[in-house]
């Protein structure tokens, strides 16, 4: 077997986030191929004791200590050198002497999970080494839509988000991340994203490396996220339940949940005060944490295991208004033979059509959809069957050992 080295800016297990479960499963995959020396940031101190998970699959590894409120302030030298914030952040000189190691040995394979660890593969890989970088989604674009969020236009809040010097930060950020993310797309073998539609974008912004741009899309462990095991009724679960699962120290889905319970859950108790808006995920941002305080709100913190909650849910909601590429929460959702009710750009990505899940606009967009299914409409059945169709890991992973080879 060859060697590969595998970097990615977030351990990969356990596969509790959107990121993390597509770099898990990417990364059980490429162990059954290469000889895997993996490479990865910690950020969450509950990670550590996962550490040995992933040394019984790779060949070598190295964790690196993440601690975000000092990346915080590496990340400021970024206004001084001109890079983009994100690289300071993840400096670490300890990880960039074991990946310089690893290429002095005579590595032959680097797949970097995420742009920013292409900086530790960047300009001294030695030649005949094939570089392949999945970008996942464009990250420069989610910052550009930050911006946007704070300077107020998408904001559900007279009081947050605050606009400037924020939404300048935001801006700049993006800019000179995709003057980065260029950059890298140039230098590597292929470039990966999410979607054909994330890669299609991303060509338009980089012209000069639209030949090695391309794509597989995330999958789901049909198995695994099955209807047809029997759950227990969560205890908090009570009355006819709305469930938004993700986590929820994550920007984008902070602002969906804090959105849909103010401004979609009054008018729907208005119609049904029967009904409970659950928001299951770890980490609760404060704003998030506020909202347990609304009629009809529950906010879980971290569970043991989400597929009770979506078992039991009437219906399943993803009002993303900031989103790039696939949604792992509405494959999970559609695994599970959910009825989902989402947003436009919850959809961006997949192939499921409104004969699998239901698209809303606005609040009244989303009134209206979940009270048709609260009247009866199910799609479960076909969600299920789209899912098992379009989304075995397996399958949309076959790609990536072609680009590797």
């Amino acid at each position: 077997m060859r060697d590969l080295l595998f970097l990615a800016h977030r351990i990969p297990f356990p596969p509790d986030k959107g990121d993390k479960i597509r770099a898990w499963h990417l990364l059980q995959h490429l162990s059954r191929h290469y000889r895997v020396h993996l490479g990865a940031f910690v950020d969450d101190p509950e990670d550590w004791r996962h550490c040995d998970k992933l040394r019984s699959i790779c060949a070598s590894t190295y964790f690196a200590g993440l601690n975000p409120r000092l990346g915080k302030l590496r990340a400021l030298f970024g206004l001084f050198s001109g890079e983009p914030l994100t690289l300071p952040y993840y400096r670490h000189r300890g990880l960039q002497a074991w990946v310089d190691a690893h290429l002095r040995s005579g590595v032959e394979r680097v797949f970097c999970y995420s742009s920013v660890m292409g900086r530790f593969v960047m300009p001294l890989t030695p030649d005949g080494v094939r570089r392949v970088m999945d970008f996942v989604d464009i990250d420069s674009d989610k910052w550009h839509q930050y911006a946007a969020t704070k300077a107020g236009t998408m904001s559900w809040s007279p009081s947050w988000p605050p606009s400037w010097p924020l939404s300048w930060l935001y801006h700049r950020e993006g800019d000179h991340l995709l003057a980065w993310e260029r950059q890298v797309a140039a230098a590597f073998s292929a470039s990966l994203f999410v979607s054909t539609a994330e890669a299609a974008d991303f060509r338009a912004l980089a012209p000069e490396s639209a030949a090695r741009i391309g794509s597989y899309s995330n999958g789901v462990d049909a198995d695994y996220f099955s209807p047809l095991r029997d759950y227990p009724r969560p205890e908090l679960l009570a009355g006819t339940a709305i469930v938004f699962t993700g986590a929820m120290d994550y920007w984008p889905n902070v602002d969906a949940v804090t959105w849909f319970a103010r401004e979609v859950m009054p008018e729907l108790r208005r119609l049904r005060p029967d009904l409970l808006f659950a928001i299951v995920g770890g980490k609760p941002a404060p704003q998030v944490r506020a909202l347990a305080g609304l009629p009809g709100i529950l906010v879980t913190g971290r569970v043991a295991d989400i597929r009770p909650w979506l078992a039991h849910a009437s219906v399943v909601v993803a009002p993303l208004r900031i989103a790039r590429g696939v949604q792992n929460k509405v494959l999970e959702g559609l695994a599970m033979g959910c009825t989902l009710v989402v947003s436009p750009q919850a959809l961006e990505g997949l192939t499921a059509n409104r004969e699998e899940l239901l698209v809303a606009e606005g609040a009244s967009g989303f009134v209206t959809r979940i009270l048709e299914v609260l009247g009866g409409v199910n799609l479960g059945a076909a969600a299920r069957q789209r899912v098992l169709a379009d989304y075995a890991w397996e399958a949309c992973l076959a790609g990536v050992d072609e680009l590797l080879q």
